[in-house]
């Protein structure tokens, strides 16, 4: 067969894929192997390590063998060849952009942005699509109501920080006479402390009354300190009667803080957004990203035990890197999966003790949340009653543990189309339904407490 035959056999593979795995996985797993030969329903096919090879026998074998099957209409097979190290591609992301130097602005120390903090330095990926999106709208319709306030809220460590500062630095990219500000709330608190022991006479809020972007990070240190509540109220009041844009990030829902009810329906008033913990191929990617920006010496089947060894945070994901890079550039040695086990055991080990899932406790929650039996979930019954809560438990079993597609769906009695089937149904769930969130958000709590 020619090889333009073969590459169009392979392109309409991956057109179906898409539509079944999504774009993203396509993107990440799928189009960097490399058709080498097709002869008597045998695919030859070139992968770039053996990590790589695992996770596609693992995950995405299945589905590969379907769509060329469906594509060239006779049953087929796939030899696969492990690439030479040396010849193995890597990801080619953009670069970290500096902020352009703008003679006219506001000098950056008075912003207090990090301008490293860049949209094209941030990895977007399924966990945090919503959060980016929303974040580069708030940029190119600056106050416009529709994005203000813009609530980012997720666990510590997931990219809160990086998207705030970024959506500064992208506004005074685009517009260097624009006065933005970031703070954490800690400092908030602490500054006007200082304000009143100064006895002045100007309202502490009047000095925020000329930004056009008041970005606040972590605004759960306002809890419990009402005076400090009240001030903000006012600067937030302030600021957003004269359409200037307000970004905050949390820890929680702007519902669950807390606050008083008048500033609590203040955040509602806007749009939020949930940045959750990262999948797998967007843990690889960022880890790529972070080794090609600094030029690690640390190859792709290293960076994929990482990834699959830390879950929780993308801080720590990135600080196992650092840590391993530091320890073989001091010992002279190559970073192999050997000397990441030895070098990241302390936290690898404590990732696996917190996301320790089974998916036994997932069946247990979902059932105990919906009031349904566990035998129902396993069987074969398809009314709404049964079938969704199901879907619920095939979909957390995705988030909350490591096992592929088609292990899920033989803990269900099903295949892993029927798994991939219900994870899209409940995402799709998620993003158009703003009260069934905290439903999700309930269920993977009381799944984490028993099984922790």
């Amino acid at each position: 067969m020619e090889n333009n035959d073969i590459n169009e056999i392979w392109a309409n593979s991956i057109k179906k894929l898409e539509i079944t795995l999504g774009k993203d996985i396509c993107d990440m797993w799928l189009k960097p192997m490399k058709i080498l030969e097709f002869s008597e329903g045998v695919f030859k096919i070139e992968v770039p390590n053996e990590s790589w090879l695992k996770t596609i026998k693992d995950r995405y074998e299945t589905p590969l063998l379907h769509a060329l099957t469906e594509t060239t209409n006779f049953p087929c097979t796939v030899d696969y060849v492990i690439q030479k190290q040396q010849d193995v591609p890597t990801l080619q992301i953009p670069p970290v952009v500096k902020v352009q130097n703008f003679s006219k602005r506001t000098p950056l120390e008075e912003t207090h942005l990090d301008p490293h903090y860049t949209f094209e330095g941030f990895i977007e990926g399924p966990s945090n699509r919503f959060a980016y999106k929303a974040s580069e709208a708030v940029v190119k319709k600056i106050g416009n109501r529709a994005n203000n306030p813009f609530v980012i809220f997720s666990a510590p460590g997931l990219g809160k920080t990086h998207l705030l500062h970024a959506i500064g630095n992208e506004l005074l990219k685009n517009n260097p006479y624009a006065k933005v500000l970031y703070m954490s709330g800690e400092d908030f608190v602490t500054q006007y402390i200082e304000h009143l022991s100064k006895k002045t006479t100007t309202p502490y809020h009047k000095q925020y009354d000329n930004i056009d972007c008041f970005l606040i990070d972590d605004i759960q240190y306002l809890l419990s300190r009402n005076r400090s509540e009240e001030e903000f109220f006012y600067v937030f009041n302030s600021l957003f009667n004269n359409q200037k844009q307000i970004v905050l990030t949390c820890d929680k829902t702007p519902i669950q803080l807390g606050f008083s009810e008048r500033l609590s329906s203040r955040l509602l008033s806007g749009i939020s957004a949930e940045i959750k913990r990262p999948d797998l191929e967007t843990r690889i990617a960022i880890l790529r990203h972070k080794r090609d920006v600094n030029n690690f010496d640390i190859s792709d089947d290293v960076l994929s035990f990482i990834a699959q060894g830390v879950q929780a945070s993308i801080r720590n994901l990135e600080g196992c890197l650092y840590r391993l890079n530091s320890y073989a550039s001091i010992h002279g040695v190559n970073a192999t999966i050997s000397i990441a086990k030895e070098v990241l055991a302390d936290i690898i080990n404590l990732e696996e003790q917190k996301y320790n899932i089974s998916i036994n406790k997932i069946k247990e929650a979902v059932c105990k949340h919906y009031k349904v039996n566990l035998e129902d979930l396993n069987s074969k019954k398809k009314n709404n009653s049964i079938a969704w809560p199901r879907q619920i438990a095939m979909y957390l079993a995705t988030e909350l543990t490591s096992l592929s597609l088609p292990e899920i769906g033989r803990e269900f009695n099903r295949d892993h189309t029927t798994v991939i089937h219900a994870k899209e149904k409940v995402k799709e769930e998620i993003k158009n339904n703003t009260f069934f969130i905290p439903v999700i958000n309930l269920i993977t709590e009381e799944i984490k407490a028993v099984d922790n």
